[in-house]
Order: C-alpha cells, then structure tokens, then sequence
C-alpha cells in the first residue's frame, strides 16, 4: 500500500499507468484520445498521462512529470489540460494517490441524464464504491471543471461530470481503477432493473446500515449511503418469470383491445356522419 511517506516508484508507476490505459481503452470506457491518468509519486510530484494521445497506445517514456501546482517537469509532451481536476483532487483529499478520468458509456449516460447513482443494489458498490453523485456541467479544461468537483472530492469515491463522464480516485492506482469499473458495472446494472426490468429491490437500511460498518473496518471512511428500503424486500417471497411473462401478456391483451375498441368507435362515429 502507498501513501504519503511510500511513494510509488517512478519506473512502477509509468508502467501501470499504460497498462490501465489499456484496460480502460481495451473495455471502451474511452475513445481516440479521451480521458486521463495521473498518479502521485512524491510529496510534490505526480505522474500523468499526456495530452493528444490514445489510452490504449502509450508508452512509459511518453508520460509527464508535474508537480503540484501543475507545472512541467520532465516530459517532452504536455499533460491534457484536464489535469486540473486531477490536481484539486489531490489537493482536497491529501489521502488520494491516483485519479482516473474516462467517459464509461452506461455511467455517463446517467450524467447526460442527470441521474445520480445513489441506489443501494449491491454490496460490493455499496462498500467498494458508494453513492456517485454528479458534479454541474463544466466547460472541459476550464477553471469551472475543478470548481465543480471540489465539494465531492473528501466525503465520495467517484463523481459523475454532467454531460462529460466520470472521475474516480483511491489510495493507488489500482484502487481508483477499480473503482471505475465498478461505477461502470453499477450503472449498468442500475439501467437494467430501473429502465429494462423495470423493478428493483433496493437493500434495507439495516443491511446497508452493516455494509457500511464493513466498509469502515476496510478503512474506507468516504463514500456516503445510498438510498435503502426500510423494509427487507429481498428475503423473499420472490416472483416467478413465468408470472411476470404472463403480467406482461395480460397488460399488452388489454391494450390491444383498447386499440381495436377505439377503431372500432370511430368506425361506426364516423359511418353515421
């Protein structure tokens, strides 16, 4: 584990960070040159990945070196102007030690839509991840971008970018990594129960009242609760496919028949003008 005495070394951190690239690349979280990278590899220093450059094509030596404040230090590219929202993470919570940055489509489908991941569907995002709130719309590369982030960065794990995509961080890069996959994996799972089946059994209180304590004994201290169920939906009875098939053939007769009750109406309304 590194923290703020046990830096990542350079040579380790350049590497990992193309390997996430290319998972990130490889899994379609980003296209052609979207997204970023950043990684901090000393008190005053942070490693990240370079402007104008697909994520699944790097190389070690293409990455750029800054410190705090933003400013180069070695590196004959130029960190993506995006970097700033990096930074005033790092900033806000001096526990960070990697941020993330991609446009997943599911999760930022649900920023276009101004939908917040706030429900308490699984226990692995509940501990792991927790609520995903959305920061305003930001012009990109702008001041505003970091502005709007800012009230998220200590008390959450991710954040969704109104009509952007999504920013994730941790206590490595792996962590902060991880943690993409999983808001994506959340979302996902979020669009199929909410928009495809149309039901969800959200968590109880109690349960993610308990989620929550194991968080805690994990040393994860941020991340928020989701919106539970104050009752425990999920200890059955349970609803057979076949009942739901069957619901569902029983709602599309009726609207047949409402459909030809209608023709037939304006048929004979319309035989007696």
């Amino acid at each position: 584990m590194y923290n703020r005495t046990n830096y990542m070394p350079e040579f380790m951190a350049r590497k990992q960070i193309c390997d996430i690239g290319k998972r990130m690349y490889n899994r379609g979280y980003v296209a052609a040159n979207d997204g970023n990278i950043s990684v901090r590899i000393g008190r005053d220093t942070i490693l990240c990945t370079p402007t104008g450059v697909s994520k699944g094509f790097m190389t070690p030596d293409m990455l750029v070196k800054l410190n705090m404040k933003g400013e180069r230090r070695s590196g004959t590219r130029k960190a993506s102007s995006e970097i700033k929202m990096h930074l005033r993470v790092y900033k806000e919570n001096p526990e960070v030690m990697a941020v993330t940055h991609a446009h997943p489509p599911i999760a930022t489908s649900f920023a276009i839509a101004g939908i917040e991941l706030d429900k308490a569907l699984l226990p692995e995002a509940v501990v792991m991840l927790g609520t995903v709130p959305i920061a305003p719309y930001a012009t990109p590369g702008t001041e505003e971008v970091p502005e709007s982030i800012a009230p998220y960065c200590k008390d959450h794990n991710a954040v969704l970018l109104a009509n952007h995509g999504a920013l994730t961080w941790g206590s490595d890069l792996i962590e902060a990594y991880y943690r993409m996959e999983s808001l994506e994996h959340y979302a996902a799972i979020m669009m199929y129960t909410s928009n495809i089946i149309g039901k969800s059994n959200e968590l109880s209180c109690g349960q993610v009242e308990r989620l929550i304590e194991i968080r805690k004994n994990l040393g994860i201290t941020s991340g928020g609760k989701p919106v539970c169920s104050i009752e425990e939906k999920n200890k059955g009875p349970f609803i057979s496919s076949s009942s739901m098939n069957q619901e569902s053939m029983t709602q599309e007769k009726e609207v047949l028949l409402r459909s030809i009750a209608e023709k037939v109406t304006a048929t004979v309304l319309n035989s007696n003008r």
